[in-house]
C-alpha cells in the first residue's frame, strides 16, 4: 500500500446523537453538565446540549485513517469554532499539504456541520506502507 502524499485528500462523517455524548462522557469521565444536563445546559451561551469538542476531532481522526498508509497521528492542533448539538452530522474532511521529512506529513484537517466550520487545524502524521 503506498503512503499519503500531498494533494491526497479524506473524508469521515459521524452523526452526533445525545446517546453518543452520554457515552463518550462515560469513556473519558468528562462530566461537564454543559454536554448532558439540558436543563443546565439551556442557561448557558448556547442554549442547550454540546458534544464534546473532541468528539468532532474523533471524526478528524476517523478522516485521517482512511489516508494511504498506515497512519499514525504525531501532533495535533485545533481550534474548535462553533458548537455541535445532538442530531448534527459531523463531516471532517483532511487534505496532505505538505511532506515534513521521513515519513512525515503535515495535514490540514477541519470539521463542518452542514456548511459551518465546527474545527479547523492540522496534524503531522507519520505514514508508512502497511504492514511496516
Amino acid at each position: 500500500m503506498p503512503i499519503a502524499a500531498v494533494g491526497d485528500a479524506a473524508s469521515a462523517e459521524r452523526a452526533v446523537t445525545a446517546a453518543d455524548i452520554d457515552a463518550y462522557a462515560d469513556l473519558t469521565g468528562d462530566h461537564n453538565p454543559i454536554h448532558l444536563d439540558e436543563a443546565y445546559a439551556g442557561e448557558t451561551t448556547f442554549g442547550g446540549r454540546i458534544a464534546h469538542g473532541m468528539f468532532s476531532a474523533g471524526v478528524v481522526s476517523a478522516a485521517l485513517a482512511t489516508l494511504p498508509g498506515d497512519i499514525i497521528y504525531l501532533s495535533q492542533d485545533l481550534s474548535f469554532e462553533n458548537p455541535v448539538r445532538p442530531g448534527a452530522t459531523v463531516r471532517a474532511e483532511v487534505e496532505v499539504v505538505e511532506h515534513v521529512g521521513g515519513d512525515r506529513v503535515r495535514v490540514e484537517t477541519v470539521a463542518f456541520v452542514d456548511d459551518e466550520r465546527v474545527v479547523s487545524g492540522e496534524a503531522v502524521v507519520l505514514s508508512v506502507p502497511h504492514g511496516e
